[in-house]
């Protein structure tokens, strides 16, 4: 069988790349489609996932966004055409939803990002199915269903991923002392039009009240200012997630990177203005993030001092609660994959 899986993010080559592996060794052919965000193509090269990029994104404004909807749904409708999958599958997918509409190519769509509304209206009603997180908190289609997991569990549960201490300690980490990981970012996703990130004051203020306590390491999309490019993380993209397992702590206005870190064990704080039902649940059902949506420093230090306050036997047992109560992402996304191909007539034109 054919599988085209569309790839338009750093967060989307981990969320598939076990289930390419998987689906190629069960001798499917996989038509992986790129786009050049942030280090996506980078991340694909890296793990030597063969891909075909289709479009570059733009600066996160709604005309860049218009535009890459058209000139990318051309280019995916040639690819089509020519390669004729039995299904497609993405996370967000508005792409493979709208193609695969016009084509009559089945489509899934994954996703859990409940403040990306338009994006979401713009691919709910074309896509054969969509399937969430149980805690997903936003409106969905008819065709749609809930599992119980998250998106970071398909490349960080421990069937999939085992933390090396000597990898973080080669890629930065003093496993000597505590040290605190901190994630800001572009804010030029499609679903971050309209917000602001933090203020280099408030990133300068953060690091000054973390760095008397221990290590900082800081990942950025963007530059760091010259007095803050000594926290900068200069480790290997793909040794990121080593780093973070044996860090005491992450901040950051990340969700996806918040998760990653609750699901290793490591406790998080996500500050930003708009919240996810992932997020939600990791605090309210298993007390390993804290929501902070004042963006000042009083507030999220009051978060840090919460958090770091943990015995370390009850974040074992909280994150071993909540590996319990999930399934195996990988499997499931596979199986649904497959499952999805029988739904529809696929393009012969």
């Amino acid at each position: 069988m054919k599988v085209l899986i569309d790839v338009c993010h750093p967060a989307h080559v981990n969320f598939f790349k076990n289930s390419i592996w998987g689906l190629e060794r069960e001798g499917h052919e996989v038509l992986v489609v790129s786009r050049d965000k942030d280090v996506t193509t980078e991340l694909l090269d890296e793990l030597e996932i063969n891909h075909v990029m289709i479009s570059i994104a733009g600066k996160g404004t709604f005309l860049d966004f218009s535009r890459e909807l058209v000139f990318r749904n051309l280019e995916l409708l040639k690819i089509v055409r020519q390669f004729r999958p039995s299904v497609m599958a993405a996370v967000g997918g508005t792409f493979v939803a709208q193609v695969g509409w016009l084509t009559r190519t089945p489509s899934v769509v994954f996703y859990d990002t409940e403040n990306a509304k338009l994006q979401n209206l713009l691919t709910y009603p074309f896509s054969s199915l969509v399937a969430v997180p149980s805690c997903y908190e936003s409106w969905l289609p008819k065709a749609s269903v809930r599992y119980d997991g998250y998106h970071e569990l398909a490349y960080l549960s421990p069937k999939y991923f085992s933390p090396c201490s000597e990898t973080a300690e080669e890629n930065g980490v003093d496993v000597s002392s505590k040290t605190f990981f901190i994630r800001v970012v572009s804010w030029q996703a499609n679903h971050d039009v309209g917000e602001s990130g933090w203020s280099e004051g408030l990133l300068r203020s953060l690091v000054g009240y973390l760095s008397v306590k221990g290590q900082v390491i800081i990942s950025s999309e963007a530059r760091l200012p010259d007095d803050l490019q000594i926290f900068q993380y200069v480790g290997a993209l793909r040794h990121v997630h080593h780093v973070m397992a044996f860090c005491d702590l992450f901040v950051g206005e990340s969700a996806t990177m918040a998760s990653e870190s609750v699901v290793l064990g490591v406790p998080a704080i996500y500050a930003a203005e708009t919240g996810r039902g992932y997020c939600n649940e990791q605090e309210l059902k298993y007390g390993l993030l804290k929501n902070v949506f004042n963006l000042d420093l009083e507030t999220i230090v009051s978060a840090v001092d919460e958090l770091l306050a943990l015995p370390v036997v009850d974040i074992s047992t909280r994150h071993n609660v909540l590996l319990e109560d999930t399934v195996d992402v990988v499997e499931y996304t596979t199986k649904l994959v497959l499952e999805v191909s029988g739904r529809g007539k696929v393009f012969n034109g």
